[in-house]
């Protein structure tokens, strides 16, 4: 008889935390003729680095766009978001957006607010629209 012993499948380790990619996050305001998604943003971003980056920069990159923010107390179509990207990469990342000035033939304006190492940090430095309740 053969007997083969049935064994549970094993769970992956996770990698311990110095070993992992250092991350850092890039906080932005885009101002434009229309109000834009996070949908939006992620397209503009990937078109922009394509453009200046190619294909393999772009990837290097590991551009993730966290979260995207309305500005509640304004008229005008303001965002504030978080990009995430590699440690090495940012000056790759604040290349790309001076180059975004139009979206579906309306101008549009992106500029960096600041850069964190954290998440937590970054929204409430420069995410924090003022006379918000917190």
């Amino acid at each position: 008889m053969n007997k083969t012993k049935s064994r549970a499948p094993r769970k992956l380790k996770i990698l311990p935390t110095h070993l992992r990619e250092k991350k850092r996050y890039l906080a932005f305001e885009a101002i434009s003729q229309i109000p834009l998604k996070r949908e939006d943003v992620i397209f503009l971003l990937w078109e922009g680095s394509n453009d200046i980056h190619g294909a393999c920069g772009t990837s290097q990159l590991d551009l993730w766009v966290l979260k995207v923010w309305k500005c509640p107390y304004t008229e005008n179509n303001i965002i504030r978001g978080i990009i995430r990207c590699k440690r090495g990469y940012l000056g790759e990342l604040r290349a790309i957006l001076p180059t975004i000035t139009r979206f579906n033939g309306k101008k549009v304006v992106f500029y960096t607010r600041g850069i964190s190492g954290t998440i937590n940090s970054a929204v409430k430095k420069f995410i924090i629209f003022k006379g918000q309740d917190e």
